[in-house]
């Protein structure tokens, strides 16, 4: 996969006007509001797989289904630019990514499927998930001391033998993994003819006979479908047209999908925090103490005004970094760092607040808002923590710094 052919399809689309998108927009809003959220489960429970299929046949009926996947299967391949837009309004309800077809990982693992798949991997893999016929997962963390916040440190194998590859090793908090088609599995490669010692992904079918999946790891989280399972694989072999990609660029593909999967959870959990936040508003403008509604009273107006700017700031932060992420996926990628960090901990703040403004129904099942905060919280956690992104960020900027200050040579 070259450099040009990751940024000429980062944006997975043919060109939509700026009417159409919001057309677009404006259908999904409404899809959201009016079909959608009658259908939310109680606070804390997941949603049920067959009030699921039922959502997105409607939304395949509303015209609002697979906003990202390809047009060949159905969706609507928007471009990077149109993302956020869209995705905030799904978020809006927590489960309106997966009526529509844009939840995490199937979301990020289309991503990657449609830049770096086979012909005949797309039809067998990317189509039946773009339609939604099947979910799928990516198996790259490990139990420690394996790969987590640091994937240089994957200990699981995929070996060369006659006629394709073993593959050995144990994954934990695989999102999706129950109930999924197929995996996405990130394994060290040893270097052998014709390729360099490195991380390979394959694709494993859910019904190979060397691949289990395993007990759930309870989290405060219920969005994804199929939870955080462990998932093994003991001597699991598939053959040559089962490599995603080349052998031995792993690390290199896992950016490619990391990078954007990050973007899109802060887009659809910047959705959600507006909802807490309208919530929280109608509350505000309704309820009266020391006589005054609540919207009147300063020490509230702070916390909301804090709110909003967390919410904003978060909205131009993504902005920039999908629009640095269309023309230059390198620079985008570390960008996509900070987003990550920023849009976590700011999303998580209005949730807090909103959960403050509201007393004691904002911790409890009268309103959502506290099984909202048990979604958003581990998104500090998930997709690279966020004080290794810091980390990274500092270790970037005093590296740049260091180049700018460098003097030439006399």
């Amino acid at each position: 996969m070259s450099d040009s052919h990751t940024s000429d399809s980062m944006q997975m689309s043919d060109s939509i006007s700026a009417d159409e998108f919001e057309r677009l927009r404006v259908r999904t809003r409404a899809f959201i509001r009016e079909v959608v959220i009658p259908h939310e489960p109680a606070p804390g429970e997941r949603l049920a797989p067959d009030v699921r299929q039922s959502l997105q046949a409607s939304a395949r009926d509303a015209g609002v289904f697979a906003p990202l996947a390809p047009k060949e299967f159905g969706g609507h391949a928007l471009p990077i630019e149109y993302w956020s837009p869209l995705l905030q309004e799904a978020g809006y309800s927590p489960i309106g990514p997966s009526a529509l077809n844009c939840m995490a990982p199937d979301e990020a693992n289309m991503h990657l499927l449609n830049l770096i798949a086979t012909p005949a991997q797309r039809r067998r893999y990317l189509g039946p998930v773009a339609r939604g016929e099947m979910r799928s997962c990516f198996a790259m963390t490990e139990p420690h001391p394996g790969a987590g916040s640091d994937p240089s440190a994957l200990l699981t194998v995929a070996s060369r033998v006659e006629g394709g590859w073993l593959i050995n090793g144990e994954k934990r908090f695989i999102s999706g993994a129950d109930g999924a088609g197929f995996a996405i599995v990130m394994a060290r490669n040893d270097a052998s003819e014709g390729v360099p010692e490195g991380a390979t992904m394959l694709l494993v079918d859910h019904d190979n006979p060397g691949m289990e999946v395993g007990a759930h790891i309870r989290t405060i989280d219920r969005a994804i479908d199929g939870g955080h399972p462990y998932v093994s694989f003991h001597d699991c072999f598939v053959t040559d047209d089962a490599i995603l990609g080349e052998p031995g660029k792993g690390f290199r593909y896992a950016q490619v999908r990391l990078a954007p999967a990050r973007l899109t959870h802060c887009m659809r959990w910047l959705g959600l925090a507006r909802r807490s936040l309208d919530i929280t508003l109608d509350r505000a403008n309704e309820r009266v103490i020391f006589g005054a509604p609540i919207s009147e009273l300063g020490i509230a107006q702070d916390l909301i005004a804090r709110a909003v700017i967390d919410i904003e700031t978060s909205d131009a932060i993504i902005t920039k970094t999908a629009a640095v992420l269309a023309s230059n996926p390198r620079a985008g990628s570390a960008l996509s760092s900070v987003a990550k960090v920023h849009c976590s901990e700011a999303i998580n703040r209005v949730i807090d607040t909103c959960i403050q403004l509201c007393g004691g129904d904002g911790v409890s099942d009268e309103l959502p808002l506290s099984s909202y905060l048990n979604e958003v919280r581990p998104f500090r956690i998930y997709d690279g923590s966020n004080e290794t992104h810091k980390w990274a960020i500092a270790r970037r900027s005093a590296k740049a710094r260091r180049r700018e200050t460098e003097q030439p040579p006399a």
